[in-house]
């Protein structure tokens, strides 16, 4: 059952009810911050620690959450936030460049248990990897969360023209790629 988003954001500050208020959060959002994560992080055991960690700073930060935005804007950020600090960090690890990260995130996918797409699938996740940063991210919350560009911008605290306008790069670069 879902529940109105005033009323959980009243409960999970509320140290009475904040238990099982968190239980309702989780089962309301993980799946679907679990698959914006994986799009950026790629690997699945990657995405479930960033997820649990993304979890861990919502329930540590929900008292100073301001219901300026949508919980579930807030959450997004957070879990994008996130995925973007592993992927820093484990490029860093590695001593390479975001971009490089990402295409070996990718080429990994061969290998990855959980992956069950197809060969298009493969391809679309290489021309992704190939995009910078913030297109990515817009691109995947555009084509395959279906989000509007309201919302975006407030996850990605970027104009709306901005995100219009990053989306359509991002899809003449990929059409580019998968064209080649």
């Amino acid at each position: 059952m879902l529940i109105a988003e005033t009323t959980l954001i009243a409960q999970l500050k509320n140290p009475l009810t904040q238990e099982q208020a968190f239980r309702t959060l989780l089962s309301q959002y993980k799946e679907r911050l679990y698959w914006h994560i994986r799009k950026i992080v790629i690997s699945h055991d990657d995405a479930d620690d960033v997820l649990q960690n993304t979890f861990i700073k919502i329930y540590r930060n929900i008292g100073t959450f301001k219901a300026e935005s949508k919980l579930y804007s807030w959450m997004y950020r957070i879990a994008t936030n996130e995925s973007i600090t592993f992927i820093n960090k484990r490029a860093k690890q590695h001593h390479i460049g975001v971009s490089e990260m990402q295409e070996r995130l990718v080429e990994n996918l061969e290998a990855d248990v959980h992956f069950d797409g197809n060969e298009m699938q493969r391809q679309l996740q290489k021309a992704i990897a190939t995009l910078p940063q913030k297109q990515q991210l817009v691109f995947n919350m555009k084509y395959f969360d279906n989000m509007k560009y309201k919302d975006i911008s407030e996850i990605l605290d970027t104009s709306v023209g901005a995100l219009k306008a990053s989306y359509h790069h991002a899809v003449k670069k990929i059409e580019n790629f998968l064209t080649e």
